[in-house]
């Protein structure tokens, strides 16, 4: 007996697909050329860097940058507070955020479109800088780690996402949890909130990047340098004639340009672990309403 093998035919590819992979692959120049360029300087010897002579490969292995950044308590101090300040902000903010959405997901909740509304006008109206700074200072929350968090312990867009990803899960879930005696409670900590991790996990993504990556509100609420993020740290060392202490950049035996890009690369580590593990529920995150019921 003779059998037939079928095969696939080939797809063709078509100018747009051509046109497609040149625009992604300019950006993905674009993203990784900076990356590679200041991994390049911050590994390179001092007299390549001043000669200009440093493209996106090291030349003459050099660690002096980073032995620099380990002796010098500043940065590591700012790092530690940058782990600290995100680690809370984002805690807060997925617990807050979560249980915000939840009675806004419902659909006998009182009040529900008008607190969605009123909600959803922060995002084009708010008091401004100034009248939060007040707020801040008299509560007593100038330099301090809360004067970070609790002002931003939920973001607008976030709540709006999630309280949409709730909308769409299954309601005989919490008929079948209601029937059993299960408080409000209950059902959104036992059984809303572990469905809805791969929404918490997207949010909770653009809430770290938004704590780890903050140097503007620091700025305003924080006059204690010890308790300056990294962020904030490296803007000074960015700017560095335009501030009153340079005594980071006046006591290094190495280039400014090497000590900053270091800086820059240490920065970046933590984003770049993170991402790769929380890559996954991103995806599904920002597909809402695809759970059927």
């Amino acid at each position: 007996m003779v059998t037939k093998s079928t095969s696939w035919p080939r797809s063709k590819m078509t100018a747009f697909d051509a046109f497609l992979l040149l625009l992604l692959s300019l950006v993905a120049i674009a993203t990784v050329y900076p990356v590679l360029y200041i991994v390049a300087i911050s590994f390179s010897d001092t007299a390549s860097i001043v000669q200009n002579r440093v493209f996106l490969w090291p030349k003459g292995l050099n660690l002096d940058a980073y032995r620099e950044i380990l002796e010098t308590p500043r940065i590591p101090r700012a790092y530690l507070n940058t782990v600290l300040y995100t680690t809370v902000g984002t805690g807060i903010n997925l617990l807050m955020t979560a249980v915000a959405a939840y009675p806004l997901s419902r659909p006998g909740f009182f009040g529900r479109k008008s607190f969605t509304v009123a909600i959803v006008l922060t995002m084009f109206l708010n008091g401004g800088m100034i009248p939060t700074y007040l707020i801040v200072q008299k509560l007593h929350l100038i330099d301090t780690i809360w004067a970070l968090v609790l002002p931003n312990a939920i973001w607008t867009m976030e709540l709006l996402i999630l309280k949409s990803f709730y909308e769409s899960m299954s309601s005989s879930l919490r008929e079948s949890a209601i029937v059993d005696g299960a408080s409000e409670y209950r059902i959104l900590f036992q059984i809303t909130i572990p469905l809805a991790k791969p929404a918490l996990a997207s949010i909770g993504l653009f809430y770290f990047m938004g704590h780890w990556n903050s140097f503007f509100i620091p700025m305003i609420y924080l006059n204690d340098a010890e308790l300056y993020p990294l962020q904030v740290v490296l803007r000074e060392m960015l700017f560095f004639d335009t501030v009153k202490d340079t005594s980071l950049i006046e006591q290094a035996t190495l280039t400014p340009q090497a000590l900053k890009n270091a800086t820059i690369f240490i920065s970046m580590i933590p984003v770049l672990m993170v991402y790769p593990f929380a890559q996954k529920y991103f995806a599904k995150g920002i597909m809402l309403g695809s759970e059927k019921g």
